[in-house]
Formats: C-alpha cells, structure tokens, sequence
C-alpha cells in the first residue's frame, strides 16, 4: 500500500526494488486505497489512478511487483499464525515471503509496519524495512 499512498514509512518502501507480496495483495491493494476514498483521504479520480497503477504494477508488461500463489503457502502460513500469533492475511504474507526466498535467496527485506508481523519477519531471518518504523 505504501508504494502507492503517501503514508508513514512509505518513503523507504518506494526505495526497494522489485515488491514481492502474496497474491492476496490484488485485493488488499485495492481494498485499502477505496478505503482511503470513502475515509476521504483520496478522491475518487486518485483512487482509480492508484489502483490502476497497481494493477499494472502487479500483472503489467513490465511488472515492478510479484505475486505469489497463495495455495502453495496456506499450510506454512496456519503454522506462521500458531507459532507467531499472526492474524491470517499478515500469515500469509510471511508465508508468501518465505516461499519468495525459497525461490531467490536475494528476497531478504521485509516491508511492514505491524509490530507483531516485524518481530515474526524478523524471527525468520529477514532484514526489516524499515529498519524502524
């Protein structure tokens, strides 16, 4: 989300390269800027320009982010939720970064701002973006 709304800690996210996220980012993204719309934090011209530039971001010619298949990754994220006490979207996150670094041991930061995520992502081995919140 803060690749594209202008929201604490958003600067050292557009910092990163590539975005990996689970494929449930294709609704949280767009979930969370119309939300920003009906708080009255973005007009609606705005929310459908960043949802569009999401969605090419994701699934575009020239992806700037990758999703990972969520399937693959729902058992090792039920036991991320055990383990960590996450709630299950954050599970699936961790999870769905975990396989990313399965895939490509260059996958080693992870961006969040949740306290409880940061501490598993942390206890996983990533490096945290950012390094504080």
């Amino acid at each position: 989300m803060k690749l594209y709304a202008d929201e604490p800690g958003h600067e050292a996210v557009r910092a990163l390269g590539t975005v990996v996220a689970s494929a449930l980012a294709r609704v949280e993204v767009p979930s969370a800027l119309w939300r920003k719309r009906r708080d009255g934090g973005l007009g609606a011209s705005e929310a459908a320009l960043l949802t569009r530039a999401f969605a090419a971001d994701i699934a575009g010619p020239a992806p700037r982010s990758a999703a990972v298949a969520i399937d693959p990754v729902l058992e090792r994220a039920a036991a991320l939720a055990a383990t960590h006490g996450l709630r299950s979207g954050d599970a699936i996150q961790l999870a769905a970064a975990l396989a990313a670094r399965d895939a490509d041991p260059r996958c080693s930061a992870f961006a969040c701002f949740d306290a409880a995520l940061r501490d598993a992502a942390a206890s996983a081995g990533f490096s945290l973006v950012p390094a504080r919140p």
